[in-house]
């Protein structure tokens, strides 16, 4: 965590505290990007993370009097925006997952003139990107939590414990069992992968 940024948060926390209503709106422009990418992450569905990013920032305006920066606001804010995610995901079950979103298949592709073997790299990234979240979100949610703190967010077990209420050996047996999973539903389409690795070689 960056100590200057880490310093302006505790800044406009300390405003906050005192009322100020605008301290909190930049807190939610400087942060809000993050937190709705964390949700994305986590449920796969666009809409869903928008709602939980609001509904995480309304619980931290609402706790942010008894925050007293033991722990930079950034690491304080994750945990309320993770477990926004995980009740959200509880109460509201599996929801199908706009996967076009999470690709960005809206980009255009590259033109076709001279670079056809960038295009042909390009659609190829793209088919792996959605054979790889199409199996990470058909795992059950508790296995996709922690492989998607794990693997995407760069969380330690450590950490992972902490944010779910979880022991090092329940998070260690998810997460190795989330990466089995994974490659079970990978196994169809792992040609796919195949290449990919061959290309680097």
């Amino acid at each position: 965590m960056d100590q200057h940024a880490n310093a302006e948060d505790l800044k406009l926390v300390a405003r906050c505290q005192r009322g100020e209503v605008a301290a909190f709106n930049a807190l939610f422009a400087r942060h809000s990007p993050w937190v709705f990418n964390l949700a994305l992450r986590l449920t796969g569905n666009p809409d869903d993370a928008q709602d939980m990013t609001q509904e995480a920032f309304v619980r931290a305006y609402r706790a942010i009097a008894r925050y007293h920066g033991r722990a930079a606001f950034t690491t304080w804010l994750y945990r309320v925006a993770v477990n926004v995610c995980l009740d959200e995901i509880k109460r509201r079950g599996r929801r199908p997952v706009a996967l076009s979103s999470l690709l960005g298949e809206d980009d255009p592709l590259p033109e076709a003139d001279d670079s056809s073997v960038n295009l042909q790299q390009e659609l190829q990234t793209r088919e792996r990107r959605r054979a790889l979240l199409q199996a990470i979100y058909a795992l059950p949610p508790k296995h996709r939590q922690v492989l998607v703190l794990y693997e995407l967010e760069g969380r330690s077990y450590e950490e992972i414990s902490e944010l779910l209420g979880l022991n090092l050996g329940t998070v260690k047996s998810r997460l190795n069992r989330a990466r089995l999973a994974l490659r079970q539903r990978l196994e169809p389409v792992k040609e796919l992968f195949l290449s990919e690795a061959s290309q680097k070689a």
